[in-house]
Order: C-alpha cells, then sequence, then structure tokens
C-alpha cells in the first residue's frame, strides 16, 4: 500500500518489487528541474548519507526528474508523475512546483527515516515499484500562522515552511500586525518595532484568566528576515500572502504613533501595545494623514514581497475584520468625514477605507484580499475574501464574482480544542477532531458550478493567544494539518463518505514522519502530561458547531 499524505489521485502497484538507492544511485535533472534537484539532493543526502551524484539518464540506478508537456495537458502545471521501477525511479513535473510537490511523495515513499537530518546506522533505502499520477483539487492551500499575538522567531517560520512543503501546502498567510505586536521592519516609521513590538505583560491563557505572564513579551522580523523567509518559502514553491490589518486591530500601530487613532476622542498618547486578549476598541482614524501613513507601509511591504505572475504572490491581505465603530460614532472627525464622503454610516466608512487600499494596491499591479468583514457597507470592487465568519461570507463574495478562501472558524481554526477530555489544554470553541477536520468540504453546496469556480482554495488558521510557545503550536497544529492538507489537496468524495479509517491506517506512518521532524503533535490517545496545561482557562463550547 502507499501510505501517502495527501492521497494521491491514482495509484498502481505492478509488483512487489523494490528500487534499492545504493552509494551509486546517480540523481539526473534535467532542464528546469534545478530547485527540486538541489532540494531533494540536500534533503535525503542528509537523511540518507547517500551522495546521490550527478547521473546519467540513460542508465540504471538512477533518480530522473524531468519536466514533461504531456503531464501538464494531463494533470496541469502542479501535477505530476512517478513511476518507480526495480531499475530506478523517474519522476515527471508538469511544471516546476509539480515537480517539487512529487519529490515530497518520493521522500515519503523511502520511509520515516528520510525526514531525519542524520542518517541511522543500518538503514536500507528502497522505494516501492509503483505508479503515482497525482495534482491538487485546489490551487489555494495554505496555513495562516499569527505570529503577532505570540512571536515566533525566524527559525521557527522556516520550519514551519519546510512543515508546509512536506503536506503539499503552497500558501503561508503571514499575519504580521496586531493590537498585541507589530512584526515587520519598516524604515520609514521605525517606532512600529521599536514600541509597536513589545508589551509589558502577557494574559496566560483565555482574555478571562486571571492568569498574567509578569515579563515583557516580542520581537519582529527585520526586512533582511522577510526577504529570507520570501525566499526559502520560493524554493519551495510556498507563496508568502503578509497580513497588515486595517483599520480595527491596530493598537500596536496607535501605541506607536498615537497620531493614527482617534484623538479627539481618545487620549491615544497613553495607549500601549494591548496586553490582554479580544477585541481592542482601538482602530485608526479615517483621515488622510492616517491613509498616507499606511500607503507608507504597504510600500515597503510590496517591496518586501514581490509579486509573481505564476502564484497568488500579488495578494496583500489588509485584515478588515472586528473593527470596533465606537469611536467613530463618537468622533467628530470621523462623523465629519462620513458627511463629507455622502455615507450611510460607519459600516460604509469601513468599505471607503479598504477600498482605498483595494484600488492603491491595484494601481501597482497587487490584489487586496481581506476577512470577511470586509463585505459590509459594500465590497470592494477587486478585493477577496478570507471567509472566516462560517460559510456565509464565502458564498455572498462567490456569488457577487469575488474570489474566495474558506477557512470557516468552527471548522478549520486549529487553535480550537481537539477533545472534549479535560486534559485538553487551555480549551478553545467547539471540538473540531481529527475526523472532523478530515470531513470539512471547503466549496459550499450552495454554490453553482460557475460561482464555485471563485473558491480558490482553502486554508487553516492558527491563532496563537493562547498557545505561548513552538511547542504548543505544533500540539494544535498537527495531526489536524495533514487532514486539511489531504481535504485541499485529494480528489475526495463528500463528506460523508470519505474514508477515514483508510486516512488513519495512513496516519500511522505519518506520525512516524512527524517524529522524525521533531513535531510536537498532539497524540491520538491524548496530550501527554508535558502538553496539559492544568488550571489555565480556556474559553470551551458545549454542543456541535454551526455549520452555515
Amino acid at each position: 500500500m502507499v501510505d501517502v499524505i495527501p492521497a494521491p489521485v491514482r495509484t498502481a502497484a505492478p509488483g512487489d518489487g523494490w528500487f534499492e538507492l545504493g552509494p551509486g544511485t546517480g540523481l539526473a535533472a534535467g532542464a528546469g528541474t534545478e530547485r527540486t534537484e538541489r532540494w531533494l539532493r540536500a534533503t535525503l543526502t542528509a537523511a540518507t548519507g547517500l551522495p546521490l551524484a550527478p547521473g546519467d539518464p540513460g542508465r540504471g540506478d538512477v533518480v530522473r526528474l524531468s519536466l514533461d508537456p504531456a503531464v501538464t495537458r494531463d494533470l496541469g502545471a502542479e501535477g505530476y508523475r512517478l513511476d518507480v521501477t526495480p531499475d530506478g525511479a523517474h519522476l515527471a513535473g508538469g511544471g516546476p512546483a509539480g515537480l517539487f510537490w512529487g519529490a515530497q511523495t518520493l521522500r515519503q515513499l523511502l520511509g520515516p527515516d528520510a525526514f531525519r537530518r542524520a542518517p541511522l546506522p543500518g538503514r536500507r533505502w528502497r522505494l516501492p515499484t509503483v505508479r503515482v499520477r497525482d495534482a491538487p483539487r485546489f490551487r489555494w492551500r495554505g496555513l495562516m500562522l499569527d505570529v503577532a499575538r505570540h512571536f515566533m522567531p525566524k527559525e521557527g517560520v522556516l520550519r514551519y515552511l519546510d512543515l508546509m512543503a512536506a503536506h503539499k501546502l503552497n500558501v503561508f498567510h503571514f499575519h504580521l500586525t496586531d493590537d498585541q505586536g507589530w512584526r515587520v521592519e519598516i524604515r520609514r516609521y521605525p517606532k512600529l518595532t521599536e514600541i509597536g513590538s513589545w508589551r509589558s505583560r502577557t494574559k496566560f491563557g483565555h482574555r478571562a484568566s486571571s492568569l498574567w505572564e509578569e515579563k515583557p513579551h516580542g520581537g519582529h522580523y527585520t526586512q533582511d528576515d522577510i526577504r529570507e523567509i520570501v525566499a526559502y518559502a520560493a524554493e519551495r514553491h510556498i507563496t508568502v500572502v503578509p497580513e497588515i490589518d486595517v483599520p480595527g486591530h491596530s493598537q500596536a500601530a496607535i501605541a506607536a504613533y498615537p497620531e493614527l487613532g482617534n484623538t479627539d476622542v481618545v487620549d491615544t498618547t497613553a495607549l500601549a501595545v494591548w496586553d490582554d486578549w479580544g477585541i481592542s476598541p482601538h482602530v485608526l482614524a479615517p483621515t488622510d494623514d492616517t491613509l498616507r501613513f499606511y500607503e507608507g507601509v504597504f510600500e515597503e511591504v510590496l517591496e518586501m514581497f514581490p509579486a509573481d505572475a505564476a502564484d497568488f504572490s500579488a495578494f496583500v491581505h489588509v485584515g478588515g475584520d472586528e473593527c470596533r465603530k465606537d469611536q467613530w460614532r463618537r468622533s467628530p472627525a470621523a462623523q465629519a468625514r462620513i458627511r463629507e464622503l455622502g455615507l450611510a454610516g460607519e459600516d460604509e466608512l469601513q468599505a471607503w477605507f479598504v477600498g482605498h487600499f483595494d484600488r492603491w494596491l491595484s494601481a501597482r499591479g497587487r490584489r487586496l484580499i481581506g476577512w470577511d468583514e470586509i463585505l459590509e457597507g459594500g465590497l470592494a470592487a477587486g478585493a477577496a475574501v478570507s471567509s472566516w465568519r462560517g460559510y456565509r461570507g464565502g458564498i455572498t463574495a462567490a456569488r457577487a464574482g469575488h474570489d474566495v478562501v474558506m477557512c470557516p472558524e468552527q471548522q478549520v481554526y486549529l487553535d480550537h480544542r481537539q477533545d472534549a477530555g479535560a486534559d485538553e489544554p487551555v480549551p478553545i470553541g467547539y471540538v473540531r477532531t481529527l475526523e472532523d477536520v478530515y470531513r470539512f468540504e471547503p466549496v459550499p453546496p450552495e454554490l453553482t458550478a460557475d460561482q464555485a469556480r471563485h473558491v480558490l482554495g482553502t486554508q487553516a488558521n492558527v491563532w496563537t493567544e493562547v498557545l505561548e510557545e513552538s511547542a504548543r503550536v505544533d500540539y494544535q497544529t498537527f495531526p489536524r494539518l495533514a487532514a486539511l492538507a489531504e481535504v485541499a489537496w485529494s480528489a475526495l468524495p463528500a463528506p460523508g463518505e470519505r474514508d477515514f479509517a483508510d486516512f488513519e491506517r495512513r496516519m500511522a506512518v505519518h506520525y512516524r514522519r512527524l517524529d522524525a521532524l521533531g513535531v510536537a503533535y498532539r497524540p491520538p490517545t491524548g496530550p501527554r502530561p508535558w502538553q496539559r496545561r492544568p488550571g489555565v482557562p480556556g474559553r470551551p463550547i458545549d454542543g456541535p458547531p454551526p455549520n452555515r
């Protein structure tokens, strides 16, 4: 059996034989395969100790890499074909990305020890004889990681890019700013990181908790860190989509530059970076000066995150969610701006704010994407939507002809609890088990075929309010991200017809891969003693989650 995750479209085993790799096995790379060749040689040489020297594609005992227009025609640019015989292996991609995804399958077929960084003694390295034909269901297969609430150092981000690549995920949604921290260097506004990247203390647990970690928390990525992350991702055919929140979730920015806030109703000079969770009431003032400030921010962001027509890198996420409008209602300046623009109220004021950056980004060849609140007051003309408050926002957007990424909170927010057990650490929200995620369907049945084409794909979201360290991020993310990866990649039947028992069987092997990678996942039997957080309150919700 081929215990690959995510499951390939088609596999066939022509026999029970093996292709055994040894010191003389070569790696023959055709034109256009250089990126996968570099990755595959570096990764497998480290794990196996085999040199995998450049080989002759015309002889046996070789792993051959090529790009093949026939694969492109049959399976698309992200598709691949893998043929293993006792004499060798041939991996052909429809394009460079397809070849790379095929290399992930080849690595899995070598066994869990192929995921280690150094060879173990006495291991044999062999591939089963197999024919694989594979291609993804969705173009957008993503993971959103929140580094604003709890900062993840650069090395941790690079590690997550490797974990994404191992699961054939190709979009990294990088949540860089929020009320609790600003994580990206903007050179013309240095106080965004000098002040905005640090908070004095941190709530431990859900916002109702009385526990605090009484020490500063923070950190940020320099512009060169960001360039390194983007380049590292690109080597793995992963697109990084940055998120800079406007006009809500902006207290850290206002703490750094008080003039950005609604100074006519709040003493913004007294604000600090927020040390609590929830939704801050402090939002950006709808002034021309604020627009010019954020245009300056986005100018530097666009330089750090260059666009490529071949992927989703033209997208810039502007948040747009959970913008409390109480200060705008009380602000004479905000009310004057509403009258000046002829708007119906505060919802339309937010739509005007988002629409400004939609036009600004469009003029520079970029596309705006935001959380589904950007639908309120009128959706910006060229905007795409991340549908998080259930399916409804995505349905509305797709029916209106806007592209959608489906990431409904009650289905694929991986910071939500995985079990109802009392030992589950800091339990948040409804229970979302591995099977629940596996049965998630990104395309709502209410959409017609034409409307469904606007569903670019899906992503899992990992918010880090209660995830104070990388081991906690691992615990909440895995193994459920493996299930989401299969939902995003594989041609699965309807949710009720999916073979979860087979997925569990393949996961038994995949856990060993995660072990080799050092992932602190949640075991199927429940949390290990050191993964628990006794006495740290969460916010569990009982009953089945809404599915709408």
